[in-house]
């Protein structure tokens, strides 16, 4: 199998996001979540609201039985996903399917689709959720 092949089984799973969709999802109470390094959030900027978790925490900080996880996730907590390009996202939100989170997306296009939208954007650099 291809890593192409790999990504669109993974997102044949999602019922993915553009831009203003998730923009609207997020005002409905959906959590946005910026796994993205903290070089790019610093650089790009960052969707106001959005929670940083670094991609190696996602799982037990967004598992809804993790003693770990984020007090605002449970198994009905809309989450969408969110990387540079929409590619890690893809494959992040399918992993969260396989740990209860059955409504978890990913973002379209990622930040940079967000953020080309026109958007609300601000300045990044936040720390990630330890």
């Amino acid at each position: 199998m291809t890593v192409d092949e790999y990504l669109d089984q993974a997102r044949a799973e999602l019922d993915r996001v553009p831009p203003a969709e998730a923009s609207r999802l997020q005002a409905e109470g959906a959590l946005l979540v910026d796994i993205r390094p903290i070089e790019n959030r610093r650089a790009e900027g960052e969707i106001p609201g959005s929670v940083p978790v670094e991609r190696i925490h996602l799982e037990w900080r967004l598992d809804p039985k993790s003693d770990h996880r984020l007090p605002e996730v449970d198994s009905a907590t809309r989450v969408i996903v969110l990387c540079n390009e929409g590619y890690a996202s893809s494959l992040a939100a399918r992993d969260l399917h396989r740990l209860g989170l059955t409504t978890a997306t990913d973002l379209v296009g990622g930040f940079r689709a967000w953020a080309a939208a026109g958007l609300p954007v601000v300045e990044g650099g936040r720390p990630a959720v330890p």
